[in-house]
């Protein structure tokens, strides 16, 4: 539980107490008659995550269109849920702005390869396996789920702690973008 959510539960549930510690001994003098009255529960629900810091934002062409549609098509293949093709397509945006990249010479961060930037040597699996978009996002999203608690994490930190990237803050610019696709092509 974030730990804004968690204060603002904490400063209701105060609140609710005091007015009770306060409210009870004058509602005991009041003129109306005693009601058998039996605690109430409330939800309060939270918005959705607000994206950490500034946005950034690309104009996809049919390419990256389509690879967005992949990680989608293999996160509810998963059973998982949109969260886990949010966090997905902004880890591919940050990695290779949603192209599906080969060996790049000199260029190349070691041996990275495909959408979400994985390495053979890393055992991520075969050259072709890594730039086969739907295998690339199911390895993603299988260290995703080992992951404790990423369901609630923000989306920076569990992007982070399965790519182990040298920007670990990088991944929440695109955490709106792919918040929008999810929403466009989920239900398509």
């Amino acid at each position: 539980m974030n730990t804004i959510f968690r204060k603002s539960m904490l400063s209701v549930a105060g609140l609710a107490f005091a007015g009770g510690v306060f409210a009870g001994p004058i509602a005991a003098h009041a003129a109306t008659p005693a009601v058998d009255a039996k605690p109430v529960a409330v939800a309060v629900q939270s918005a959705a995550p607000k994206p950490q810091g500034e946005q950034s934002h690309i104009t996809l062409n049919d390419e990256q269109s389509a690879n967005v549609k992949a990680i989608i098509a293999a996160t509810k293949k998963a059973g998982l849920p949109e969260r886990a093709a949010v966090i997905s397509i902004a880890t591919s945006l940050q990695e290779s702005k949603l192209e599906n990249l080969g060996h790049l010479g000199d260029k190349n961060d070691h041996d990275s390869l495909g959408l979400f930037q994985q390495r053979p040597s890393s055992g991520w699996g075969t050259p072709e396996q890594i730039t086969d978009p739907a295998y690339s996002t199911t390895a993603f999203l299988k260290g995703l789920k080992q992951v404790d608690g990423w369901q609630d994490m923000p989306l920076t930190d569990a992007a982070q702690t399965v790519q182990v990237s040298a920007y670990p803050d990088a991944y929440a610019q695109w955490e709106q973008q792919a918040t929008d696709m999810v929403g466009q092509y989920w239900n398509s």
